[in-house]
């Protein structure tokens, strides 16, 4: 993820200072963790500055509203308590080549400030902290004790003391070709690298940047470079101090990222600051929590899943048991059939079967007599029938609970956080397990109504509507609700995957090309993806049915056909 260097926060402050300065605080909301919104309100307009101190996405830029939930952090209720209603009379970065930025209130514009919310925009040492006129701590975001560092502590009632100095050379843009290149080039390393190491305040980013615009190829190390590209790069290298110095910034969007940094391309437009701040860090924010979930539920599903299998098939050991209990019945008839045969003492005896006449030993009990060891005989096969008649409901409820955490593990990997409708659904299928009583979460709140996922939409070559359920919450609507007698109910044969629903008016009749797209689209999202065909049957929805009792998503169906699904076909369309 790239950081926010401190090109970008000069650019960032110089924007503020420029639209929102002075301007009245509002009110403060945290959103999460690691970041809040500051409600700003200037002369022209009102805008929400989101301050994050999350590891990989420390930022500064005016953003998203935040979510209409309550707000129950301390940090934030004490920031309101403080600052709101204060008016917002600057925005400065503490010094030079020090990625620190003091935003100063007051009680009125002109006068002087009374609080400072100093942002550390640091990557893992990222915080945000507020002091008094007199530099002493009122409270911080993240509180660092002697524990946890030995250079700089940071708690509330001490005095306020900036992060540690860079060591080393600062870039200067009066400093000469000559000392430059000699700095950069005093130890051999890749160029990029070298840049970095030899001048504080150049991010990988930049140094990237300032390598590309001066033509030169990477991987390449300095010791390499001829002096027509050491030239070309030094040329880059005052055109980004001088860009810095006077502040002519030229905001865009990469194919990796954004720059700040006027582009090669001058076909390239010049896009809002702090809109391409905000959608970057959103986009990879979201991916990041994406993934985390996903991997959490893929995991707990799992885990739940071994756990059952192991117990059904100790059910199914025991069914396999139970089909020897005729067999204790047959020797006991036997035996009793010949009492006259049995001998004191006897361990075994060899009786011939009533039907085919084949010789069967019998296994006998020497302390008993010939009717006890019948009786024993019996008693097995009386509890091995019962064990069978017990066990098999258990066996099918858990047969059930494995084919729906299969289905459930489904509709997770077909999940990719292509669109924004992806994660609200994971966040629907983690509702549901935690509603199913398979993950514990006491602090879960169930998700409002009116911001429920909904299901993919696709087109048949007739132009006919193909919905396709993301979870077991939408595949049971698409039957419950929103199906009607005219529409046709798809689903792969006999393994987890996704209900896709082909909607039909009055009259409309599918070609074979709708009914092959559906199919293809039903193989696609089922766990046979990676197969070249298929099974698919299709039905109307009045075929299909919830049993009572059923868990989310699972159904049965009847007056099905059969349709082969090509998944590849549907990913080629």
């Amino acid at each position: 993820m790239q950081p926010v260097d401190y090109t970008t926060l000069v650019a960032i402050c110089d924007s503020l200072n420029a639209e929102y300065i002075p301007s009245r605080l509002e009110q403060v909301y945290q959103c999460d963790r690691t970041s809040i919104s500051l409600c700003l309100r200037s002369l022209k307009k009102k805008s929400w500055l989101t301050i994050a101190w999350h590891p990989q996405a420390a930022r500064i830029c005016i953003g998203n509203a935040p979510p209409r939930k309550k707000d129950t952090f301390t940090f934030s209720e004490q920031l309101r308590h403080l600052i709101s209603g204060y008016a917002l009379i600057g925005v400065n970065i503490v010094s030079e080549w020090e990625r620190v930025v003091d935003f100063q209130f007051a009680q009125r514009p002109n006068e002087t400030p009374l609080y400072h919310l100093y942002v550390e925009v640091m990557g893992k040492y990222s915080n945000v902290i507020l002091t008094n006129a007199q530099q002493q701590i009122i409270t911080v975001a993240k509180q660092i004790t002697a524990a946890k560092s030995s250079v700089r502590t940071v708690e509330t009632s001490q005095i306020y003391q900036l992060p540690p100095p860079l060591s080393g050379n600062t870039p200067k843009i009066d400093e000469s070709f000559t000392d430059w290149q000699e700095t950069v080039n005093l130890i051999p390393g890749r160029l990029d690298k070298q840049l970095i190491k030899s001048y504080g305040g150049v991010s990988p980013t930049i140094a990237k940047e300032l390598i590309n615009y001066a033509d030169i190829k990477l991987p390449i190390d300095n010791y390499q470079l001829t002096i027509d590209e050491w030239k070309n790069l030094y040329q880059q290298w005052q055109k980004w101090l001088m860009t810095i110095q006077e502040k002519n910034f030229y905001p865009h969007t990469t194919s990796s990222g954004y720059s700040i940094l006027s582009p090669v391309d001058e076909n390239v437009p010049k896009e809002d600051l702090h809109q391409i701040i905000n959608d970057y860090y959103t986009k990879k924010i979201d991916q990041e929590k994406f993934q985390q979930l996903q991997q959490q539920l893929k995991q707990k599903i799992k885990s739940i899943t071994k756990k059952l299998q192991v117990k059904a098939d100790k059910y199914q050991d025991k069914i396999n048991q139970s089909k020897h209990s005729e067999i204790y019945r047959t020797q006991a008839d036997l035996l009793m059939a010949n009492l006259h045969q049995w001998s004191i003492g006897s361990d075994a005896i060899t009786l011939n079967d009533f039907t085919t006449g084949e010789p069967i030993k019998i296994d006998l009990a020497p302390d008993k007599n010939a009717i006890q060891n019948a009786q024993a005989l019996y008693k097995k096969h009386q509890k091995l029938k019962r064990a069978k008649d017990a066990v098999k409901p258990l066996l099918e409820e858990v047969n059930a609970e494995i084919n729906y955490l299969q289905q459930t593990l489904n509709n997770v990997l077909q999940l990719d956080n292509s669109d924004t409708e992806d994660f609200d659904t994971l966040a629907e299928i983690k509702a549901e397990l935690i509603s199913q009583k398979y993950i514990e979460d006491n602090q879960h709140r169930q998700t409002n109504n009116n911001q429920e996922s909904q299901p993919r939409a696709f087109k048949t070559p007739s132009n006919f509507e193909v919905l396709v359920g993301r979870n077991n919450r939408q595949n049971d609507l698409l039957i419950s609700r929103i199906a009607t007698d005219y529409d046709l109910w798809f689903h792969a044969q006999e393994i987890p995957g996704s209900h896709v629903l082909l909607r039909l008016n009055a009259g409309d009749i599918p070609g074979e090309k709708d009914l092959q797209y559906t199919a293809n689209v039903a193989a696609y999202y089922s766990q046979g993806r990676e197969s070249d065909q298929v099974p698919v049957i299709y039905t109307k929805p009045k075929y299909v049915y919830k049993p009572k009792g059923a868990k989310p998503g699972m159904v049965i169906y009847s007056n099905q056909t059969v349709i082969w699904g090509k998944s590849s076909e549907f990913m080629n369309s």
